[in-house]
């Protein structure tokens, strides 16, 4: 996945966020592998309160994060997005928008608003509470902000068994401002506090994330922060991630067995298949998880 090397790059999409260590009550929204932290937390015994606590407000809240001045000097052009993890989310984040961007004013929606990416470290306060990087990267509908440590990329491959690579990055971030866009949408509130089981609210919501994170990748290219469209290569590195953490492996790693009634997420067949959705027909229209089975 190159980008193109004279593109510009807006670093005002992405925030850097301060470190530290949270406490209090559990409290977020959204996640592509918050499920992890769940199951590992009842598994082994440890308190979920101590990977995410309470305190955030539902009109918003302080995000600890420090102004972009840093990344705006560092992310300048696409080129610096081909050497640089912080720049290549920059790019992506860049890339996902402005395909939002046109499609809702494709479509006749509400105008798209964008949603800024937090990059921390260990921990960070959000509008949903304080978070531990242990919840892998979430979206946070209080303050309409993507949290992501880019250390959870690496436990994405040790832990989880993903192979890796640039474009497993792009999908989870894909992933993520689909939960943005379904917050635009209502779909969020819509869905309701069905939390848990194969069939629930949860469920349909992570896979519909998953689908329009397939649609981004169908349409990147003519986002023109590429340089050319996602090779199989690029593809197979998103499905590989999307596998890794479905419900039904993350459960047979983490407790032994699979339990359905425990899900969140999805499984592994069921993620694959929606950003499979997503990317061989390009349409937001495609990734109703809602209507029949998933």
């Amino acid at each position: 996945m190159d980008f193109r090397d004279d593109v510009d790059l807006d670093a005002s999409q992405v925030e850097e966020g301060g470190g530290g260590f949270p406490g209090g009550g559990l409290a977020i929204g959204g996640g592509v592998i918050g499920v992890v932290a769940l199951v590992v937390a009842l598994v082994l015994g440890v308190n979920p309160a101590d990977l995410l606590s309470g305190g955030g407000s539902s009109s918003g809240g302080s995000t600890g994060a420090r102004p972009a001045s840093d990344l705006t000097a560092q992310c300048k052009k696409g080129s610096d997005a081909d050497q640089s993890d912080k720049c290549r989310v920059v790019g992506v984040v860049n890339s996902v928008q402005r395909y939002w961007r046109d499609a809702f004013a494709e479509r006749g929606k509400q105008p798209y608003r964008n949603a800024r990416t937090v990059l921390f470290t260990n921990a960070v306060t959000t509008g949903c509470g304080r978070a531990s990087s242990a919840v892998g990267p979430f979206y946070c509908p209080a303050d309409s902000r993507v949290y992501l440590d880019l250390g959870f990329f690496t436990e994405l491959e040790s832990r989880f068994g993903a192979k890796g690579g640039p474009f497993a990055q792009a999908y989870v971030i894909g992933h993520e401002y689909g939960h943005h866009v379904q917050n635009l949408l209502g779909t969020t509130r819509r869905a309701g506090g069905d939390s848990q089981g194969a069939d629930s609210a949860s469920v349909r919501l992570e896979l519909q994330a998953d689908c329009y994170a397939g649609v981004w990748a169908k349409n990147a290219v003519d986002t023109g922060f590429y340089e050319s469209p996602f090779t199989k290569t690029d593809i197979q590195e998103a499905l590989d991630a999307a596998a890794a953490v479905g419900d039904d492996r993350i459960q047979e790693r983490t407790q032994g067995r699979v339990d359905p009634e425990g899900w969140t997420h999805g499984s592994s067949r069921q993620r694959v298949k929606w950003f499979t959705t997503g990317y061989t027909t390009g349409s937001p229209a495609r990734c109703d998880t809602f209507s029949g089975a998933v």
